[in-house]
């Protein structure tokens, strides 16, 4: 009976990772790692990495086993970095803080000005919510490829796909060619 129960369980565990596909975000993991390095002395960083390295080996387990698997599934992950602000660099020159949200991101303008885009999980698809008014900008499809909503709201399916995004660029008027002899 004992050994009826380890199997069945080992076959569970190995259905759960082989059937799954969820690569994930590893965040537990990714969360010990940034503790790790937030450590100034890079002497003592070492030596807290030594002490605390069966840490990694748990964390990247329970990422693997149970954390990812929940990510893939429910669409969002357990321990995200709710509430985290980062500063990047945009393509400008100016900088914009970029806060992580539990279903998206808020962006702060230089100016002042907050964009939000938001995750629906039910809808599957990405909006963008600026001065007062929302707006979807692309859907998820079924079938690998995804429904943008042009600035002009005509709606265009497009593959995920070097072809598909210059496709995009082009009916968004983004797309620059040049010829050469």
């Amino acid at each position: 009976m004992k050994k009826a129960t380890i199997k069945a369980a080992a076959c569970l565990m190995a259905a759960t990772v082989a059937f799954s596909s969820c690569i994930g975000s590893f965040g537990l993991f990714n969360k010990v790692l940034d503790w790790n390095k937030g450590i100034s002395n890079k002497f003592v960083n070492e030596v807290v990495f030594i002490l605390i390295s069966p840490a990694y080996a748990v964390c990247g387990v329970v990422d693997l086993l149970v954390l990812n698997t929940v990510e893939f599934w429910s669409g969002s992950n357990p321990v995200a970095k709710v509430g985290h602000v980062e500063n990047v660099w945009g393509s400008d020159g100016r900088q914009y803080a970029v806060k992580t949200l539990k279903d998206g991101y808020e962006v702060t303008k230089p100016t002042g000005e907050k964009v939000l885009f938001t995750y629906d999980v039910k809808h599957r698809s990405w909006s963008m919510q600026a001065e007062g008014q929302e707006r979807e900008l692309f859907r998820f499809n079924g079938d690998g490829t995804v429904e943008a909503t042009l600035p002009s709201g005509e709606k265009k399916n497009v593959a995920l796909s070097d072809e598909g995004i210059g496709s995009l660029r082009l009916a968004m008027g983004d797309g620059l060619f040049f010829a050469a002899r």
